[in-house]
C-alpha cells in the first residue's frame, strides 16, 4: 500500500476513523465541501454509542449506549444536514421528564416552563412554594424561545471560533452556567426544586460542587422548553443511520468491520479525523506525533463509568407517580442529598449503596420498540471506573422503591458492567459514557488546554470525538467542529456547501 508521507498522492481527500455520531458528522460536513472521504469503523455496524439492539428477547429492540437527545433534535449541526430527509424521525414524549417522590408526588420537566415550576410547589419550608415557583421562571425566563436558535450555536460553537453572535445573551447565560449545581440550588427552598436540579447536573457524572454543573442543569431545562427530550424512532440507531445515509449520498464511502491500528494501515489522504479517545488518537498515530504531545494524551483521565440494565417487560413500568408514566426519561433519586451522595461515593472509587439512576422507556411513545403490549426500559447508575461488581439488586431495590411490583413484569435483562460497556464501543474507556471526567473544568477544557482542541502538531491529523468541545451527548457538533477545522487548515475552504 503506498504510503502516507508528505510526498505521497493522496487517494482520498480524507479519511475519518470511527463511525460514531462524532466521526459520521465530521465525514458529512467534509463530504458536503466537496471531498472525498472514506470513513473506517470497527463494528459490523456504524453507530458507536448510537446503535440499536435486540440485547434481550428477539423483538425487544435496545439501545446500546444513548438513548434521548437532549441535544440532538435542536444540534445545529444535525439542522444543517438535513437528516429527516434520510429517514430520520424524533418522538416527543408528553412529558421531557419525570423526578418522583417516594410519596408518589413527583416534579417534572416540561416543555412549558411554567407547568414545569408549578410541579416544584410542594416540599419546601412555610412560605417557599411560591418563591420556588417563581425563581424558576427567574432562572429560565430570559432565554426562552430563544435557546436553539440564538443560543446554542454560541454554547456549542468551537472555542474561541471567532464573537458569538448573541454576545449579551451569551454573557447572561454564562453567569448562570458557571456556577456548581449546589450553589446554584440554594436559590430553592425546597427538596423538589433542589432535587430536579440535582438530576440534570448529574448527567454530566460530577460531583455536585464542580464548577459549570449548574450550567448543565440549566442546559437539559431549556432544552427541554424549546425542542423537548425527543427520541429517534426505531432508537438512537436511526441518528447513525440517517448520517450514514447522508454521507453515501454525497458520496462518501463506510467500511465497517474494519478495526485500524495505525494510520500507516489507511490510504494516502490529506486529513485524517479521528473519532476515538485520545490515548487510542496517540496510538494511531505513532511517531507522526512528538512525544511529549503523545504522552499528554496517554494520561487522559477517564471519569465514572456506568452500571446499566436493559429490560424487556410484559407491561409498563407500575409508577407510583403517575406523571412518569408520561414522560420519555425518569430521575430516580429524588434529593439533592441522596444525589449528592450517589455522587461523590464514585469519586471515591466506591459503588453507591442508593443510585441515583436514570431511566428511559421508549416504547411507551414508539411502538416500534417491542412487541404488542410489551416494553422496554433503559436505565443506569454510576459507578468506579473499571468496577467489576454487580449493580443489579442496587438498581432493582431503587425502582421497586417508585414502582413496587416492577420486577414482576420483568421478562428478561441484559445487565452491563463497565467491562461491557467498553467492550460495545472502545471509547467508553471503563464504562466512561462521558468521554473523560468532567469535574473542575474538565468538561469544558478537554482533551488538553489548546487554542484549537482539535488539532495536533501533524497538520493533517484531527481528533473530533466527545473528548473534544462541547464534549459529550448525541449532537455531532465535536465532529462538526473538527472538520471545519480541517477544512480550514488542510483545505483552505472557509465556507459550506
Amino acid at each position: 500500500m503506498a504510503g502516507t508521507g508528505p510526498g505521497a498522492r493522496a487517494e482520498v481527500d480524507a479519511v475519518v476513523v470511527g463511525a460514531g455520531p462524532n466521526g459520521l458528522t465530521a465525514a458529512v460536513t467534509l463530504a458536503r465541501a466537496g471531498l472525498a472521504v472514506h470513513v473506517y469503523e470497527a463494528e459490523a455496524t456504524v453507530g458507536g454509542g448510537a446503535r440499536t439492539a435486540e440485547l434481550t428477547l428477539p423483538g425487544f429492540h435496545h439501545d446500546v449506549c444513548s438513548a434521548v437527545h437532549p441535544l440532538g433534535a435542536g444540534s445545529p449541526a444535525f439542522r444543517e444536514l438535513g437528516l429527516e430527509e434520510h429517514g430520520l424521525t424524533w418522538v416527543e414524549p408528553p412529558l421531557p421528564l419525570a423526578h418522583p417522590f417516594p410519596d408518589g408526588s413527583a416534579a417534572v420537566l416540561a416543555r412549558s416552563a411554567e407547568e414545569t415550576a408549578a410541579s416544584l410547589v410542594g416540599g419546601a419550608a412555610p412560605g417557599g412554594a411560591a418563591r420556588d415557583r417563581a425563581a424558576y421562571l427567574r432562572l429560565v425566563r430570559p432565554f426562552l424561545g430563544r435557546w436553539w436558535d440564538a443560543l446554542a450555536p454560541d454554547v456549542l460553537r468551537a472555542p474561541l471560533a471567532g464573537p458569538p453572535r448573541h454576545p449579551l445573551l451569551l454573557a447572561r447565560f454564562g453567569l448562570r452556567a458557571a456556577a456548581p449545581a449546589a450553589l446554584l440550588a440554594r436559590v430553592f427552598r425546597g427538596e423538589r426544586a433542589r432535587g430536579l436540579l440535582a438530576g440534570l447536573a448529574a448527567h454530566v457524572i460530577a460531583p455536585l460542587g464542580s464548577p459549570a454543573t449548574g450550567g448543565v442543569a440549566l442546559l437539559f431545562a431549556l432544552a427541554a422548553h424549546d425542542v423537548g427530550w425527543p427520541f429517534p424512532r426505531g432508537g438512537s440507531q436511526a441518528v447513525s443511520d440517517a448520517l450514514a445515509a447522508r454521507l453515501r449520498a454525497l458520496g462518501g464511502r463506510i467500511e465497517t468491520g474494519h478495526p485500524v491500528a495505525s494510520l500507516a494501515e489507511l490510504p494516502p489522504a490529506r486529513a485524517y479525523l479521528l473519532d476515538v479517545m485520545p490515548e487510542d488518537l496517540a496510538a494511531l498515530a505513532g511517531d507522526r506525533l512528538p512525544e511529549r504531545f503523545a504522552a499528554g494524551l496517554r494520561r487522559y483521565a477517564h471519569g465514572p463509568g456506568v452500571f446499566k440494565i436493559d429490560y424487556a417487560l410484559s407491561g409498563p413500568v407500575p409508577w407510583r407517580a403517575g406523571e412518569c408514566a408520561r414522560a420519555g426519561t425518569v430521575h430516580l433519586g429524588p434529593t439533592i442529598g441522596e444525589i449528592g451522595a450517589a455522587l461523590r461515593a464514585v469519586y471515591r472509587g466506591e459503588a453507591p449503596a442508593v443510585p441515583f439512576l436514570i431511566a428511559a422507556q421508549p416504547s411507551l411513545f414508539d411502538g416500534t420498540r417491542a412487541p404488542d403490549g410489551r416494553h422496554v426500559l433503559w436505565v443506569y447508575g454510576h459507578v468506579p471506573n473499571g468496577w467489576r461488581g454487580d449493580l443489579t439488586g442496587a438498581i432493582e431495590r431503587q425502582i421497586e422503591r417508585f414502582a413496587p411490583g416492577f420486577g414482576e413484569r420483568v421478562l428478561a435483562r441484559a445487565a452491563a458492567g463497565p467491562a461491557e460497556i467498553e467492550s460495545r464501543d472502545r471509547n467508553n474507556a471503563g464504562g466512561d459514557i462521558a468521554a473523560g471526567r468532567c469535574d473542575r473544568l474538565r468538561l469544558l477544557v478537554r482533551p488538553r488546554p489548546a487554542i484549537v482542541p482539535y488539532a495536533t502538531p501533524d497538520r493533517s491529523v484531527y481528533l473530533c470525538s466527545s473528548a473534544t468541545p462541547p464534549g459529550p451527548g448525541v449532537h455531532g457538533m465535536c465532529g462538526y467542529h473538527a472538520a471545519r477545522t480541517a477544512l480550514r487548515r488542510v483545505f483552505g475552504i472557509t465556507s459550506g456547501e
